[in-house]
Parts: structure tokens; sequence; C-alpha cells
């Protein structure tokens, strides 16, 4: 029986070796003859790669435990630590490999498996982090989205459509850097994509409204809002349609995109109210106290709290009236707030003026009769005589 180590042993085994099909042990033949020929190198090679692995890993750890474990996605430690606690030991090992092949050159059929393991451990692991970093956006940019319900739900879906997409593009990229003509593929994901978007064009639309409302916040949960002869109080965003408390009682029930072409007042967010109130009062009031108008309702307003004076002015000589127009503000955005102004100014004024002995005036029509021999008889005058 031949010694298996002995050196016909050996060359029989090469030579049994070197007579195997390329295509498939192609790469065991190089390493295996890299390794008997230049072991010294190899060695130091795989030691290289070992340490890189480690050393990478614990950078990882230590720029993890830097940032902190407790830090929301909204600040910038938590950002980055999400984004760092993605990266994948796989990648890590393919970028020592890779690094090492750049260094030490090993066969070439080696080298060129090292690059293709690299190319799709840099796909994988820039899908991931491309993943991350537009979910932490998105949950950065809804922080202070009021229902949550409803942000959960869009989140669900907002990932769904980030994963087809990111994964998709790390699938043609590895399958193009290994020879793959993707053309055909580019293009038929493109057609299926456009069937898809015009199939369920108004689905998508609602989708994408609520997306908007939910991150650019026209409006909030809870705000009362006017579009379209409406007005009422917000209750619900869903993912297709926004349900509304109008102020007869009844729920409103609307589509995102709907609602969206609309112009919305958004009468939670007013800062001040600009109140107008136009009132008249009677022909015969003196010159001096209509002149005196402007600094009486100022005097009286001052004291409101939550009240501003704006101007009085008269604005014209109306039917049966002198007609003015006051503007007054009201320091607060509620609409409750601006009526208890409004109805504390009202009734000061009707004190006030009837200390001053100004009157209000109200639709009025006067009738003169003739005496016989056509004399206009003034009848304010015979109801004073009769008097």
């Amino acid at each position: 029986m031949a010694d298996p180590t002995s050196p016909a042993t050996t060359v029989t085994a090469v030579d049994t070796l070197k007579a195997l099909p390329d295509d498939v042990f192609a790469i065991s033949r190089d390493t295996l003859f890299w390794l008997r020929d230049d072991s010294t190198t190899a060695l130091i090679a795989i030691g290289i790669a070992v340490g890189l692995f480690f050393a990478f890993r614990a950078i990882r750890w230590g720029v993890v435990r830097a940032l902190g474990q407790n830090h929301p996605v909204t600040t910038w430690r938590g950002f980055l630590g999400r984004i760092v606690r993605r990266t994948r030991s796989f990648f890590i090992a393919a970028l020592a490999a890779d690094i090492v092949t750049h260094v030490i050159a090993p066969p070439g059929i080696l080298q060129r498996a090292v690059d293709i393991v690299f190319t799709i451990g840099f796909a994988v692991q820039g899908a991931y982090w491309l993943r991350e970093i537009i979910l932490s956006l998105v949950q950065r940019r809804a922080a202070n989205v009021a229902d949550h319900a409803a942000f959960t739900s869009a989140l669900g879906i907002i990932t769904v459509l980030v994963n087809v997409i990111v994964w998709a593009l790390a699938l043609i990229l590895v399958l193009d850097n290994l020879g793959v003509n993707v053309t055909a593929l580019v293009a038929g994901l493109g057609v299926g994509g456009i069937a898809i978007g015009l199939a369920a064009q108004g689905i998508f639309g609602d989708l994408f409204a609520a997306l908007a409302i939910l991150f650019d916040r026209p409006f909030s949960v809870g705000d009362t809002i006017s579009f379209g002869g409406n007005s009422g109080t917000v209750e619900a965003i869903g993912l297709k349609t926004v349900r509304i408390r109008l102020l007869s009682g009844e729920q409103l029930i609307v589509s995102n995109a709907k609602l969206l072409e609309s112009q919305i007042t958004n009468l939670a967010r007013v800062e001040e109210r600009r109140v107008p109130l136009r009132f008249g009062i009677i022909y015969q009031t003196a010159p001096e106290a209509v002149a005196s108008l402007p600094g009486e309702v100022e005097a009286l307003i001052e004291p409101i709290e939550g009240a501003r004076f704006g101007r009085l002015h008269m604005t014209a000589f109306g039917t049966s009236s002198l007609d003015f127009e006051l503007i007054f503000f009201v320091t607060s955005g509620d609409y409750a707030e601006m009526m208890r102004v409004r109805h504390e100014l009202c009734i000061a004024m009707l004190r006030r003026f009837a200390e001053l002995g100004i009157d209000f005036a109200y639709p009025t029509q006067v009738a003169f009769t003739a005496a016989p021999d056509g004399t206009l008889i003034d009848p304010r005058t015979v109801v004073t005589a009769g008097a």
C-alpha cells in the first residue's frame, strides 16, 4: 500500500485535482496551490483579515456604546446609533477580506470571488442602511404627530414600500455586478409599477395624501378646520379618510385626497383674532359726542382681559343712522374667548352710551303731513305739544 504522504502520492493528487473541471473546482484548485506554494503569505493574509474583522466589530461596539442605547431617533445620537447597530457582521467580514485581497495579491480567481462576496455584502448592507435612514427620517419628521395609531399604520405602509424599493435596488446591483443583463429586469419592474399604479391610483392617491397630512401637518387631530363651507373638529386621520365632527354635531367622513384639494382654514392655529363691530347712532347726536366716541370706546376696551383696541371711525351717513366701524383684537385664537370679549364690550358700550345720552339707531321712518294751506307739519312737534 502506497504511503499517501509520499511525493508520488502528492503528485498524483495534484494531477488529479488539475484534471477536475475548471468551472466547478477552479477556486479550490488555485487556492490550494496558493496555500501550498505560498503558505506564509496565505497565513498572514488570513490573520490580517481576522484581525480586521474583530477590530471593526470592536469599533462598532465602541461607537454604539458611546452613542448610548436609550436615545430616541429624534436626536442625532439615536439617529446615528440606530444606523450603526444595523451594520452586519457579514458585511464587516467581507470588507476585511476585500481589504486584505487588495494588499496581499491572492490568485486572481480567488480575488474575484472575494470581490463578488464583498459586492453582495455591500449591496445588502447598503439596503439596510438606506432603509434605516429613510425610516429614521420619517420618524423624526413625525415625532409630534398626535394620532399615533394612524401614524403606526402609515409607518407600516411606508416600511413595506421602502423594503420593496431598497431590496429591489440591491438585487439589481448584485445581478449587474455578477454579469447578468438587468436591462430587461429594470424594464419589467418599470412596466409592472406603472400597471399597479394605474390600477390602484385612487388608493395610492389617498395613501400619499394621508402621508402628506401626517408629515406636512396642515392640521392635527383636535384642530378645528373650515373647508368647502363646512366647519368642524378633526377626530381621526386614517390612511384613506379623515373624520370630522361638524359644529352641527354630525360626523363628516371625507377622503384624504379630496380634502387636500380644498382650501382649508385651520381655526385652531389662530394666534390673534381681528374682530369688526359695526353700529349706528341717531342723527340727533351732538357732533362733540360723535367726535369723542373713539376715546370713549378705547377706554372701555382697555380693562377687558384679552382685548386690544384697533380703531373706531365713522364710515357713512346711513338712511337712519350715523354708521361706525369698530375694530378690536382678541389676543387668543379660541372662538369662545372671542365671543366672551365681544359680549363684555357690547354690554360696556350700552352702559356708557346710556350715561352719555347717546342712542343707538334702529331703522325708522318719519311721515310728514300737511296743513290745509300746504304747510308741512312735523309729527314730532305735535306729539311733544300733546304731551
